[in-house]
This record gives C-alpha cells, sequence and structure tokens, in this order.
C-alpha cells in the first residue's frame, strides 16, 4: 500500500509540475493576453481551451523540427502531440491482405486494396456498412478487379455518414470482362467526399456499373471520373439519384466514355434537388462509337448550378444523346456547350430544356432537335423568382437568417443547428506555425509536410484554405487569417483597441428547435459599432478566417425553451446593417425575401465561431 501511495503521490507531483510550466504553448498564450488586451474581464474558456495542447518540452521540440523543415518525417507524432488534423497512412502494398473466395467486408474502414481481385474469374465481393460513420476514412481500390471475368462486386451503405471521405478508385476494373460493379447508397450524407474514379472501366468488354443514391445529401465535396469507361466496349453505366439533395457538390467527368463503342449511359435524377451544383463533362464520349447517352431530370428543382460540355461527342459517330427536362432549376444556372459535336450521324434532342445556355461551336451537321426548350422572357423570370420563394427554403435552414425586431423577449423563433461539424483541431502555437509555409505558391511543401498526395482531399483542403485567405477583401472589409489565438488577438486590437471582448454563444442547445428569446442586452449599448468575427477554416490545424465587420449591432439573449420558460442557452447574435454588397444571391435575401442593401440581416453566433467588440 505504501508502494501505491508513493507513487499516487509522485504522479500528482509530475501532473501538478506540468500543469504549473510557465514554458507551455498556453501559459505563454495567458502571459501574451495579459500584454495585449487592456482590461481585467475574465478571460474566455472557450477561447483558451483551443490552444496548443503541447508541453513545454514537445513545443520547443517541434519548434526546432519547423526551422529544419524536418517536421514531415515526424507527422504522425506531430499530429498526436499537437492535435491536429492528419489523415491515417494506409498499410503498404506489401502488407496486403489476401482474399480467395468470395469476400464480406462490413465494419472494416482505412483499408488498401491495391490489386485486390486481379484477373479473378466470377466470385462476387461485397463492401457492406464499411466505413459508417467515421471520421476522416481513408480507403484505395487502385487496380482492384483488373482484367476480371464476370465478377461482381457490390459497395452498399458504403461510407455513409462519414467526413471527409478520401477514397480512391483509380484503375479499378480495367480491362475486365462482362463485370458488374454496383453502388448503393455510396457514401450517403458525407460530409466534404472526395472520391476519385480515374481510368475505372477502362478498355473493358461488355462491364456495367450502376451507381444508385451515390453521394446523396452530401454537402460540399467533389468526384472526379477521369478517363471513366475509355475504350470500352459495350458498357452501360447508370447514375440514378446522383448527389440528390446535395449542397455544393463538384462532379468532373474527364475523358468518360472516349473512344467507346456501343456505350450507354444514362443520368436520371442526376444533382436533383441540390444546391449549387458543379458538372464538368470535358471530352466526354470523345470519339465514340454508337454511343447512346441519356440525361433525364437531370439537375431538376436545384438552385443555381452550372454545367459544362466541352468536346463533348467530339468526333464520335451515330451518337444519340437526348436531354430531357435538364436543367430546370428554380433559381437559374448556366450551361456551356462548347465544341459539341461535329460527326456523322448524331442525333441530338433537348425538350423542356432551361434557360440561360450557351453553344458555342456547336457543329451544323449535327442534327438537333429542341423541343420546349426555356426562352428568358419576363413572364418565366417572374415564375421562377416566384418558385425560388416556395422552393429555396429548403437551402436555407429556419431561423438561419432573421430581422433585427425578431430578438426581443417573447419571441418563439426557429434555431438552426449550430452545432460545429468540423473535426476537432488546436491552435499551433506561433513559435511553430510562423515556421510553416502559408501560401498557394508554397502548396508543394506544405502537401510534403502534411503527406498530402497528389489531388488528395487534404490538397484541396490546403488550397480551398489558402485561395479563400488570399482572396481579395471585399469593399469595407480588413481580413487576415489566423493560425495561433495570438495572432488572432493582434488582428482584433488593431482593429477594435485594446479594450476588447470576445463572446460566443454557450452552448448548442436549442439547436434544430423551436425556441424561446429570454431577456435581451445590446452590446456598447445597442449602438452601432463594429466588430471583428471569425470563422473556422478547414486546415491540418485550427485556422481562423477573421475580418472585419463594420455598420453591425451585436445582442446577447437568454435562449429558454419555450414549453417549459428555463433558461437553456445563452445566444450572441449579430445584425448586419449594411448588406448593400452582399450578393443577390445570399441564402439570407432567398429566406428572408429581400435584395442587397433593403434589410438588415442577423444571425446567431455558431459553435467555435466568435465576434470580438469593445468592452463595455
Amino acid at each position: 500500500m505504501s508502494l501505491f501511495l508513493l507513487l499516487l503521490l509522485s504522479s500528482f507531483s509530475v501532473a501538478s509540475a506540468a500543469h504549473a510550466n510557465p514554458f507551455t504553448p498556453k501559459a505563454c498564450l495567458v502571459r501574451y493576453w495579459n500584454q495585449r488586451v487592456a482590461n481585467d474581464l475574465p478571460k474566455p474558456p472557450f477561447l483558451l481551451s483551443k490552444a496548443s495542447p503541447l508541453t513545454a518540452a514537445d513545443a520547443a521540440a517541434f519548434t526546432k523540427l519547423a526551422a529544419r523543415g524536418a517536421i514531415s518525417a515526424h507527422l504522425p507524432a506531430f499530429c498526436a502531440a499537437a492535435r491536429l488534423l492528419c489523415f491515417p497512412e494506409l498499410p503498404s502494398a506489401a502488407t496486403l491482405e489476401r482474399h480467395d473466395g468470395d469476400s464480406n467486408f462490413a465494419g472494416y474502414s482505412n483499408e488498401n486494396f491495391t490489386n485486390y481481385g486481379v484477373k479473378r474469374v466470377g466470385g462476387r465481393d461485397s463492401f457492406k456498412a464499411y466505413s459508417v460513420e467515421e471520421n476522416l476514412p481513408v480507403s484505395s481500390f487502385r487496380r482492384y478487379s483488373r482484367g476480371s471475368e464476370t465478377h461482381r462486386d457490390e459497395f452498399s451503405v458504403y461510407g455513409t455518414e462519414g467526413n471527409m471521405a478520401d477514397q480512391s478508385f483509380n484503375g479499378y476494373g480495367v480491362a475486365s470482362t462482362s463485370s458488374h460493379g454496383e453502388f448503393v447508397e455510396y457514401n450517403k450524407d458525407v460530409n466534404i467526399p472526395n472520391l476519385k474514379f480515374n481510368s475505372y472501366g477502362s478498355g473493358g468488354e461488355g462491364a456495367s456499373h450502376s451507381f444508385s443514391s451515390y453521394t446523396e445529401g452530401t454537402n460540399s465535396g467533389a468526384e472526379t471520373f477521369a478517363t471513366y469507361g475509355k475504350s470500352g466496349n459495350r458498357a452501360p453505366n447508370e447514375f440514378t439519384a446522383y448527389a440528390t439533395g446535395s449542397n455544393n457538390v463538384g462532379s468532373g467527368f474527364s475523358g468518360y466514355g472516349q473512344g467507346s463503342e456501343g456505350a450507354n449511359s444514362s443520368f436520371t435524377s442526376y444533382g436533383l434537388d441540390g444546391n449549387n451544383p458543379q458538372n464538368s463533362f470535358k471530352g466526354y464520349g470523345d470519339r465514340g462509337d454508337g454511343a447512346v447517352e441519356s440525361f433525364k431530370t437531370y439537375r431538376e428543382g436545384a438552385n443555381v448550378g452550372d454545367d459544362s460540355f466541352t468536346s463533348y461527342a467530339k468526333g464520335s459517330d451515330s451518337a444519340k444523346v437526348n436531354f430531357a427536362n435538364y436543367g430546370k432549376s428554380f433559381n437559374e444556372g448556366s450551361d456551356k456547350f462548347t465544341g459539341y459535336g461535329g460527326a456523322p450521324g448524331q442525333a441530338v434532342g433537348f425538350k423542356v430544356y432551361g434557360i440561360n445556355n450557351t453553344f458555342k461551336a456547336y457543329d451544323k451537321n449535327t442534327v438537333a432537335t429542341f423541343s420546349g426548350y426555356t426562352n428568358r422572357t419576363t413572364s418565366s423570370v417572374d415564375a421562377n423568382a416566384a418558385l425560388s420563394g416556395k422552393n429555396v427554403n429548403r437551402w436555407v435552414e429556419p431561423g438561419k437568417f432573421f430581422r433585427e425586431s425578431m430578438l426581443k423577449t417573447g419571441t418563439v423563433m426557429p434555431m438552426p443547428d449550430i452545432r460545429d461539424k468540423m473535426p476537432k483541431r488546436s491552435f499551433l502555437p506561433r513559435s511553430i506555425a510562423s515556421k510553416l509555409p502559408f501560401s498557394t505558391l508554397k502548396l508543394n511543401e506544405l502537401k510534403q509536410i502534411f503527406h498530402a498526395g497528389e489531388n488528395s482531399t487534404m490538397e484541396k483542403i490546403m488550397a480551398d484554405a489558402l485561395g479563400e485567405c488570399e482572396r481579395a477583401p471585399s469593399r469595407g472589409e480588413s481580413k487576415q487569417c489566423v493560425p495561433s489565438v495570438e495572432d488572432m488577438i493582434d488582428f482584433a486590437t488593431s482593429i477594435l483597441g485594446r479594450n476588447v471582448v470576445v463572446r460566443s454563444t454557450e452552448s448548442i442547445e436549442g439547436s434544430n428547435s423551436e425556441i424561446l428569446i429570454g431577456q435581451v442586452k445590446g452590446i456598447n449599448g445597442g449602438r452601432v459599432t463594429k466588430s471583428v468575427s471569425c470563422h473556422q477554416t478547414l486546415f491540418p490545424y485550427l485556422l481562423y478566417y477573421c475580418h472585419s465587420v463594420p455598420k453591425v449591432r451585436v445582442y446577447e439573449a437568454d435562449i429558454l425553451d419555450p414549453k417549459l420558460k428555463t433558461k437553456i442557452n445563452h445566444g450572441v447574435a449579430i445584425c448586419h446593417l449594411d448588406t448593400s454588397a452582399w450578393s443577390a444571391n445570399h441564402g439570407a435575401f432567398l429566406a428572408l425575401g429581400s435584395s442587397p442593401g433593403r434589410i438588415e440581416v442577423c444571425h446567431w453566433i455558431f459553435e467555435n465561431d466568435m465576434t470580438w467588440t469593445m468592452a463595455d
């Protein structure tokens, strides 16, 4: 017993000493706050909790590695100790599992199936409930089922409800014969998918593929089908309910079906009811023979959206293409057909096709019929606007935007989902962040540091963040991306002065439900003021996009349960009084029924976002 007590007391002493160490990143941050912020108000625990968890020794060691450009060699340890976003490393090809018979992969995740099923004859493999509800699921199916014959692959409920899925099907089913691949509810309800089907099914004979309910309800991702089915023979492909109800998903079909013979592709309800889908068909069906393509209810009922058909079916022979109910979005999008057609025996039909389309270098020798093609007229624009008002609320969550008059005691209103859906990360200490590259010009260095492959999810995450950080500020805006709390303090005090306070909504209670507004307090006496708002940006370490917001009023409000009248949350809301520089398609105007500069727009500060103001 005495030995146990001795060990316990020893551990407690070490833990206490570590907690009191004045050289930890958090201790250094507290000292910096005291130097830069000129008031004695309580320090915000929600912000201090985001400081780097590194010990003083680890911080010193990783700072030296960063200065030498040697972090990459120690990335797993760095990610774990600093609590960063890093994708798991897949097993190497040398350690791949061997499966000789039919296989059922249920409950798997983060696996490497490179060269799996190569030249296999017959059989069936099933991937059911694979990587379900995983954070950062990564899988590779490179050269999977290559050269196989009459082999069947089923991906059912694969990767559903995951966060930031990274899946690669490069070279999948190349040169296979009479095989079938089926993707049902693949990556459904995923946040930020990155899916790659490069050279998928190329050179196959009679191989069929079906994508049903593929990426349905996903948020802000990308799918690429590069040289998919290239030089294939009699390969039917079906895309049914593809990306239905998704938000900002981009799909690229580059070299799809190029040089194939007798290809038959069907896009039914593709992008249906989506929000701003972006689709690119580049070199699709180029130099094919006898292809039949069907686009039925493609992008119907979508909000905005853009499609580009570059060199589509160029040089193909006897191609038949049918566009029925194509692009009937309720907020008009844009469609471009550049270098479309241009070969003997082609027939193209456009039936009930939407407005705002461009046909450039469309070959005059191609037989084209336009039935029920919608022209831009005053009546059509008015009808479209009316339809927009009725339908767009499915893409603008109830309560996400509201008028300032709603912020008064006794108001019952919906509260949106204010939960933070990004992966948990921490700030880096300034001593480390300042030594890492941070610009689009140095993206390759960043990719090397964080082990980001070419066209990987991590590469896209970093490129998108850097692009947004380097974007020119809007009219009247000052902006900066901050990789440390110290940088955030510096930016906020440079705009507002040193007597500042930072606020965020207390919790997520009340999300996705009706709430009752209790006591309301206007910050700075409810006067028109300016603030600095900071929003999370997806990056390997915690990164915030901070910008000055002029002409606002900021409020605190008790949030009550509307039935019990008990307090469940303490919310922070900001009202933008000058919206004249906002886009006419901004969700606030779609939800509230107005236009830029005509109304003020208010919203809650979501979980882990924050707003700085001058202290009262």
